[in-house]
């Protein structure tokens, strides 16, 4: 699989949580989706860390990395999007700047 077919399967993924956010916040406040979303996150990325423990010791002992890594990426992420949004506000949303 080439680099730009992982990149597309990365963002098809990434855009069917999104359409599931977008459908669940028609229903319910937009605050708890996204609570959803982060909880969820953590919760899986904490079942990965841990599937690929030896044992409790192992998994206990990678805490603080697990923790950096996790926050690091998830602050990038933010910026860029931010960053985007910030750009782009008016053509995303329909909003003046």
């Amino acid at each position: 699989m080439s680099d730009t077919d992982k990149d597309k399967e990365f963002y098809e993924m990434a855009d069917a949580y999104i359409a599931l956010a977008n459908k669940q916040s028609k229903n319910v406040n937009q605050g708890k989706v996204s609570a959803t979303f982060l909880y969820a996150a953590a919760r899986f990325n904490i079942f990965l860390t841990a599937s690929g423990a030896d044992s409790a010791d192992d998994f206990a002992s990678k805490k603080e990395k697990v923790f950096d890594y996790f926050t690091s990426e998830y602050k990038k992420m933010i910026e860029e999007h931010f960053a985007d949004y910030q750009a782009n506000f008016e053509k995303y949303l329909g909003k003046k700047k």
